[in-house]
């Protein structure tokens, strides 16, 4: 049977984080949530594009500042949550940057790992408190197919300061996604009421793809119709993890037409890679230290 959006429970009552909400796949996302009841709020940086995505939704939206590339700012939105609301449902860490030219967030993290996983590492240490009351309440952090592309996490490099690939740099932050999701779950299992999940959109045709090597946007336009699928499809992967009722921590799910490029959302596998504890372990402590973000699990 595949799952649509039709399948989507009833949402009322709950609060959703939406991080990247004003484009592409985040903004499905919130835009379902909210037509489903939902009370959503849009994590962005860039807080007027954010309100004029908010006037495009249907429901109960907000606009909260975030740049995850920045530790003040996360720290500032998480104090702002706080200030906000009792208690989260779903935090979705959506938001991310993809092959880029080499940069540095204002941290002086590589631009790729330090939004893609740093920011989002941070930003769920922080707000985790608001999720861990709420029974059912759940973390949904979405990686890639990237993650099993030239991807390892360099712990001798990991900012890129001596060599610096776009690909490379993007397949560890997408890896560390995931190495962050069952790390983070293992610790969830413990309390009982929250639970960590990934989830990949495919190959879904959204702004990101603004970066993509020279020789691959040549031939996108020609490929890109046959193998890619509108933001709204991609989305549902992140829609089933977030809202299905059968889902488990620790699953992943993405679409499920062959090689994982387009579908329905299913349950699908990750990389051998992306399951070494040890190195799960040793990411989570080099994350801690460098964002000094402490997690209350």
């Amino acid at each position: 049977m595949k799952w649509t959006e039709r399948d989507i429970p009833d949402q009322k009552g709950r609060v959703a984080v939406v991080t990247g909400a004003n484009t592409g796949l985040g903004f499905e996302t919130a835009r379902v949530l909210a037509e489903h009841g939902a009370t959503v709020v849009l994590a962005v940086r860039d807080v007027d594009k954010g309100r004029q995505a908010a006037a495009r939704m249907s429901g109960d939206v907000t606009v909260q500042e975030l740049d995850l590339t920045s530790l003040e700012s996360i720290r500032t939105a998480a104090a702002d949550l706080h200030g906000t609301h009792t208690g989260i449902d779903l935090l979705i860490n959506n938001a991310g940057v993809m092959n880029p030219p080499k940069q540095t967030t204002r941290d002086g993290f590589e631009l790729q790992f330090g939004t893609n996983h740093l920011g989002h590492f941070a930003f769920t240490g922080l707000v985790l408190d608001l999720l861990l009351p709420v029974l059912g309440s759940r973390v949904v952090t979405v990686s890639s197919l990237a993650h099993r592309i030239r991807a390892a996490i360099h712990f001798d490099d990991l900012q890129s300061e001596r060599s610096y690939s776009r690909v490379a740099a993007y397949g560890q932050s997408k890896l560390a996604n995931l190495m962050f999701t069952y790390e983070l779950q293992r610790r969830l299992a413990l309390h009982g009421t929250t639970s960590a999940v990934a989830a990949h959109p495919g190959l879904a045709n959204t702004d990101l793809m603004r970066n993509l090597p020279a020789a691959m946007r040549v031939i996108t336009p020609v490929i890109g119709p046959l193998m890619s699928q509108k933001p709204e499809t991609g989305a549902l992967p992140t829609l089933r993890a977030a809202t299905d009722p059968d889902v488990r921590g620790g699953q992943y799910y993405g679409p499920d037409g062959m090689g994982g490029y387009r579908g329905h959302p299913k349950v699908v596998e990750s990389s051998p890679e992306s399951h070494d504890r040890t190195v799960q372990q040793r990411l989570w402590t080099v994350s801690e230290n460098l964002t000094g973000v402490k997690f209350p699990v």
